[in-house]
């Protein structure tokens, strides 16, 4: 009888939270908290420099995820994955960083490999370009 308690209290929070919408990670933080948390370890790294103080907590979540996959390590890319969908931090890196394919050839071909799994990276990332850069000039 107990245990058929703790499933119908179980169901009640879930549904609640849930209905909620909040978006909780691994780690028991909010998607709000995660974000703020990311911020401070792009702030810690320098890489608001040109932004003005008062902006850096209300940058939006493409410059976000673009910073934190050029400056921030693999414990915190992981992590966009939890607090975005696939399919937006994937966007992102094909809008911001496949472009720039010289400058970022190498860490484009590890993404590609590691996160978006392309059996054939560099062929992926030059095709990838390519298309962006057509898409761009029509």
């Amino acid at each position: 009888r107990s245990s058929g308690r703790f499933f119908l209290h179980m169901c009640k929070i879930f549904t609640t939270f849930a209905a909620a919408k909040v978006n909780v990670n691994k780690q028991g933080m909010t998607q709000p908290q995660a974000k703020q948390q990311l911020i401070g370890l792009l702030k810690n790294e320098q890489c608001f420099w040109s932004y003005s103080p008062d902006s850096i907590d209300y940058i939006s979540d493409d410059i976000l995820i673009e910073k934190v996959l050029l400056y921030l390590d693999i414990p915190e890319i992981d992590q966009l994955f939890r607090i975005y969908p696939y399919k937006k931090v994937k966007q992102v890196w094909l809008d911001k960083l496949v472009p720039q394919l010289e400058y970022y050839y190498s860490l484009n071909r590890f993404f590609a490999w590691y996160y978006f799994h392309s059996k054939r990276p560099d062929q992926y990332v030059k095709s990838m370009a390519t298309r962006h850069f057509n898409c761009k000039f029509k």
